[in-house]
């Protein structure tokens, strides 16, 4: 079967690449669209799942004790995405992951290691493109998305001692909060039509949750520049690859009404990011990012290494 993409080309799995990013609070990561402003087509279908890799370096810890403001030392989320073109210019996504949260105490003795599996908070988001310019070179392109994440994840991980892990530790965050995101698409670059510039710029904005804390709120800035060095004749295969700079912005924690300065702060994480269309309607990506700068605050837990891969399936909802 083949369908028309948002630009009037054949090419039949390239709708599974029309999707918002899919992301994490604190590290971002690049989802199943390398462009990231279009939506699905209308009628169109979209299943995903990513996995999210995050390493953090750990803290000293004079007590032993895990701070109230710790981050995961090592974590992964698998999210599991599905997206439906509602109708032109306009897409329902509902994503849910399960989050596994490992810290690690250093120099510790016995088992430095506590943390668990759950579920994670749930998102409802709508995308809508404002803006779309056709011309000799390529097409412009700009939409925003927003939406609620809603509190189902889970917030009852204990240590290895019995103790309830701090908030930041769990897969849920007990909090409904509001994610906002910017998208912008410019094809045919330096007038090079296979030349792709792409900016996401999103937020989530958080309240009091679990253990009457309130997470920092998060702001990201991803670019990627993409070029595509093979495309069959039929559209069928593609490959997209290029490298990818992420600037990520947290606020400081507040526990009980109190802000605990110095949780926060800024990362830059630079790497490198590639697409390959497996088959018609299917297709898997791989990024990888690095941290090349980021602020010293006194509990701030930086994102030194970020890995995802995923495998997304596009489809066309039949609806009567």
């Amino acid at each position: 079967m083949r369908f028309r993409n948002a630009r009037g080309r054949g090419r039949p799995w390239v709708f599974g690449l029309l999707l918002l990013p899919i992301f994490v609070s604190t590290a971002g990561a690049q989802g199943p669209a390398p462009e990231t402003a279009p939506p699905l087509f209308p009628g169109g279908g979209l299943i995903s799942y990513n996995s999210i890799f995050n390493t953090r370096a750990p803290v000293a810890i004079p007590s032993g004790n895990i701070p109230l403001t710790a981050r995961s030392t090592f974590s992964h989320e698998g999210d599991f995405n599905f997206t439906w073109g509602v109708r032109r210019d306009f897409d329902l996504t509902v994503l849910v992951p399960v989050m596994t949260n490992h810290f690690k105490i250093p120099k510790a003795n016995g088992n430095p290691v506590s943390g668990g599996t759950g579920l994670g908070d749930a998102m409802v988001l709508v995308k809508y493109r404002f803006y779309r310019r056709d011309s000799k070179r390529g097409t412009t392109q700009a939409s925003v998305t927003f939406g609620p994440k809603v509190p189902t994840g889970r917030t009852d991980l204990a240590a290895m001692s019995g103790i309830r892990l701090p908030a930041s530790l769990q897969p849920g965050s007990g909090s409904t909060d509001f994610f906002v995101a910017l998208n912008w698409t410019y094809t045919g670059l330096f007038n090079l039509r296979r030349l792709v510039a792409d900016e996401d710029f999103h937020s989530l904005l958080r309240t009091q949750g679990t253990q009457k804390t309130r997470l920092g709120s998060d702001l990201e800035s991803r670019f990627w520049l993409s070029y595509r060095p093979y495309e069959s004749k039929n559209g069928d295969r593609e490959w997209f690859i290029g490298p990818v700079a992420t600037w990520l912005h947290s606020q400081d924690d507040r526990i009980a009404a109190v802000t605990q300065r110095g949780s926060g702060g800024d990362v830059l994480l630079a790497g490198i990011t590639t697409y390959v269309g497996v088959s018609p309607g299917m297709h898997v990506w791989l990024g990888m990012d690095w941290d090349v700068a980021h602020s010293a605050g006194a509990t701030f837990m930086p994102v030194r290494r970020h890995i995802s891969f995923g495998i997304t399936r596009q489809f066309r909802i039949h609806l009567k």
